[in-house]
């Protein structure tokens, strides 16, 4: 599965990355449990999250392209909230959780941080991202103003450092389906934004 890989940061930048070969990624038998430890082995190994990142997002894309059961497990849309959330992993100790989501065509989330590092990858259908940056003063907390837009497709990766902000919005005839990472989040750090209200929530 070609595509494209993506950083976004704090500041409301996103760069482009370059994307690891698919014949460097093929591997027979490559399944979750052995993504799972070596997705541990990175975090063990002391570096800061946002040095973490690359090597993370190759081992996404060796797993989106080695498992055939990733790429196909997904749930349908809820008819009330537009999205389903399908969760593959989340042990209690453990600082990782892996989901796949799904948006019905046209669902737009909030404009949110997540208060750790995350990667998404895209498997069926198309997702806008529209990335934001905090420009908030002693007066003003919750304050934030748009950096810029890409759309993703299948095959494209975009990893998040933890204060970077983004809203998606699934576009297209057809749901939008993403294999979601996160580390171990810090609830105190995790906001909501209001761009109206000037405004910052924890969620």
């Amino acid at each position: 599965m070609k595509g494209r890989d993506w950083l976004l940061t704090g500041d409301g930048e996103h760069q482009a990355c370059k994307a690891v070969r698919a014949w460097d990624l093929l591997r027979e038998n490559y399944r979750v449990y052995r993504f799972l430890t070596e997705i541990e082995d990175v975090l063990n190994s002391g570096d800061d999250e946002t040095s973490r990142l690359p090597e993370i997002r190759m081992l996404v894309r060796r797993l989106i392209v080695n498992s055939y059961w990733v790429r196909s497990q997904y749930l349908e849309p809820s008819p009330k909230t537009g999205t389903s959330v399908l969760l593959l992993y989340d042990e209690l100790g453990f600082p990782l959780t892996v989901q796949i989501v799904t948006f019905a065509p046209g669902t737009r989330s909030t404009i949110h941080n997540h208060g750790t590092w995350g990667i998404v990858a895209v498997l069926k259908g198309q997702e806008k991202n529209t990335f934001w940056r905090r420009t908030h003063s002693a007066e003003n907390l919750g304050k934030i103003e748009q950096t810029g837009e890409i759309t993703l497709f299948p095959g494209d990766i975009i990893s998040f450092t933890p204060d970077a902000i983004h809203s998606v919005e699934a576009m297209g005839d057809e749901p939008t389906v993403t294999f979601n990472i996160y580390g171990e989040t810090d609830p105190s750090e995790r906001f909501e934004f209001d761009p109206v209200k000037c405004s910052a929530k924890n969620f």
